[in-house]
């Protein structure tokens, strides 16, 4: 009996129309074969056949359609894909004519007979090739040509201009001339290799240099750059910003991981410019530089979790194959959440959350006794300058204090190694926050020369898009239609990534190269120039669209952050694109120093706790606590650390 859902099988059906279809395509060439060999022979005897081959010739076609069909079927020309077809697979038109002429020729040979002249033969597989290799590419350029028609008539056109004239470039307009549901029609492309100049790419000139832009997008009325180079160099991208800032051009651009990454779509794979692709720099990678590490049956607890640094610490830890990890915040919505977002991605590791405050100690310490971790991340933390100003009691309860709390539970509980997250504001410090980081780093570094648990620290600078960071400020300002706060116009910051400042976290920690690393950051960016590139990327005009306005810098802040002191300097050395410093001695008696701290911030006695850092820290110089009162909506300096 035959089941009523055997009537209709939706895989068999398609497998039936694949089958015919390839059929169909067998026979077109059989039936170009035919046509191609008696035009041969037409041109060969001007029109009138002549004995023998007038009575042969219904022979000759008959196998060469047998052999023709034969080639295309050993080659899979019937496979034919009319819509994304290549120069690969011309050649295997070009390959199929030949074995079929080979084929033809054979024949005649093993029967010992004289087939038709060589004329004909050579003819007709010029006449049959261009044939069926027409056929198989003009349905393509068919869709091409409507496309762009239909592109060009369509209400919300964005006239396109792609630069790179390259591979990616290439790829990424022949995924564009495949569909027109997008919005993009492409004018041509800009390149700044001479040699491509005057070419044209997929029917598209190359119209200049991208220094051309300005006047190619005026020209052309441009309303969209599509960058479909990867690896541009972030300088580049700043300068094709600043040159195109008064144009109110929207921008995208191909992600670094799109050359990893050959089975996505170049024009799906395009996404908005970002503030993290202006950095100076290519991006550090875990998996890339800890290749040599097995995070297996490992356990690792992260304080600050539920923080941009603590959860990225998370996930690349899991990506890296640890085996279980201790997720640690104050902040239980966050950590339930962080939770939620890694179990989708990490279904068959064991992650587990407590929520527990650095600041009691006995917490802290009953924490690591029962969970034994092997590797610990410290990445909890006060990080906003302006607020640890008006709060130095908390700073230090947190900062240094909370860090003391971990570190000596890592140190009791048998940990192997720990990592403390520092900052570049850790560096002569002038605010509380970046003195609290740095009695924080004096702290780690005495704990190593006395502890059989591995202690160092690892310092950068601002991280894109953490939590109360510059950018997500920034958007929400230009968002609103400004004005963008910016606190001096020479303030300058390095800046990096969060995942790359996570990949420099755990490389740090798993090659053991030092007690102080620090990330080779390249140079610092104006954050001016930031705010007026981030205008221009949503398509707006710096101080046009969007005012930006200077609110003066505020208690603690620099002009300029620095990565290393005069000394740390002397003695660093690279490894992996991480600076090594080996550091002097720490500070003498900085237990007792922090005990002194300890009682200062318990009596809620800010004057007292300024006094003693300074007294502690030498390069300390801290702003009057009788400056002008603080504002919170230009905050355009935070650490890199996650709260």
């Amino acid at each position: 009996m035959v089941k009523p859902s055997s009537l209709f099988n939706p895989i068999s059906a398609r497998n039936r129309r694949a089958s015919l279809r390839a059929l169909l395509v067998l026979v077109v060439d059989g039936a170009i074969a035919v046509v191609c060999f008696w035009l041969a022979m037409m041109l060969r005897f001007d029109g009138e056949l002549i004995e023998p081959y007038r009575s042969t010739l219904v022979a000759f076609a008959a196998l060469l359609v047998f052999v023709r069909a034969l080639a295309s079927f050993l080659f899979r020309l019937h496979r034919w894909s009319f819509r994304f077809s290549g120069l690969a697979d011309g050649a295997r038109v070009a390959m199929a004519g030949l074995a079929g002429t080979g084929i033809f020729l054979g024949v005649f040979f093993l029967i010992r007979e004289s087939g038709p002249p060589r004329s004909v033969v050579v003819l007709e597989l010029l006449l049959s090739t261009t044939m069926m290799a027409a056929v198989r590419f003009s349905p393509r350029l068919a869709g091409i040509y409507a496309s762009d028609w239909t592109l060009s008539h369509k209400d919300g056109k964005l006239r396109t201009v792609i630069v790179g004239a390259g591979s990616a470039g290439d790829m990424l307009l022949r995924d564009l001339q495949r569909s027109a549901s997008h919005s993009y029609q492409v004018i041509g492309f800009v390149d700044d290799d001479p040699s491509k100049h005057s070419h044209v790419v997929g029917g598209k000139s190359i119209l200049g240099r991208v220094d051309d832009l300005p006047g190619i997008v005026r020209n052309f009325r441009i309303d969209q750059v599509l960058i479909a180079i990867p690896r541009l160099d972030g300088r580049r991208i700043r300068e094709i910003l600043s040159t195109c800032a008064d144009l109110k051009l929207r921008f995208k651009i191909l992600p670094v991981s799109f050359i990893y990454l050959h089975q996505r779509a170049a024009a799906a794979a395009m996404q908005d410019l970002a503030p993290e692709d202006l950095l100076p720099r290519e991006p550090v990678r875990f998996v890339e530089t800890g290749d040599r590490v097995s995070l297996a049956g490992r356990v690792a607890l992260v304080t600050g979790a539920a923080g941009s640094i603590g959860s990225e610490i998370c996930e690349q830890l899991l990506r890296a194959g640890i085996g279980r990890i201790v997720m640690v915040d104050m902040n239980e919505n966050g950590l339930y959440l962080a939770l939620r977002r890694l179990e989708r991605v990490y279904p068959q590791t064991s992650m587990k959350l407590e929520v527990a405050d650095i600041r009691d100690a006995h917490r802290i310490e009953t924490l690591f006794a029962r969970e034994r971790p092997d590797d610990v991340f410290h990445a909890a933390a006060h990080k906003h300058v302006p607020l640890m100003e008006d709060s130095p009691c908390e700073a230090v309860k947190n900062n240094i204090l909370g860090t003391r709390h971990v570190a000596r539970a890592a140190d009791s509980s048998g940990a192997e190694r720990f990592v403390y997250i520092s900052t570049d504001k850790a560096v002569r410090p002038t605010s509380v926050m970046g003195a609290s980081k740095r009695m924080g780093e004096e702290l780690v570094r005495s704990m190593d020369r006395r502890s059989s648990t591995r202690f160092c620290a690892v310092r950068f600078g601002n991280v894109l898009g953490s939590a109360g960071s510059v950018v997500p400020l920034f958007q929400e300002q230009i968002s609103r239609g400004g004005p963008v706060t910016v606190t001096h116009p020479d303030v300058r910051r390095y800046f990096m990534t969060i995942s790359e400042a996570v990949a420099l976290v755990l490389t740090a920690a798993y090659h053991d190269y030092g007690e102080m690393c620090v990330l080779d950051m390249g140079e610092q960016i104006r954050i001016v120039d930031l705010a007026k590139h981030m205008i221009t990327m949503v398509g707006l005009v710096p101080e046009v669209d969007i005012v930006i306005e200077f609110s003066g810098l505020r208690p603690g802040e620099k002009l300029s952050e620095e990565l290393m002191t005069e000394e740390e300097e002397r003695t660093r050395r690279a490894t992996d694109k991480i600076l090594v410093a080996d550091c002097p001695s720490p500070i003498e008696g900085i237990d007792a120093r922090i005990d002194q701290l300890a009682v200062a911030a318990g009596a809620e006695d800010p004057p007292r706790v300024i006094a003693l850092l300074e007294g502690i820290l030498p390069s300390y110089s801290s702003f009057s606590q009788d400056s002008a009162p603080t504002t919170w909506h230009d905050a355009t300096d935070s650490s890199a650390k996650s709260a």
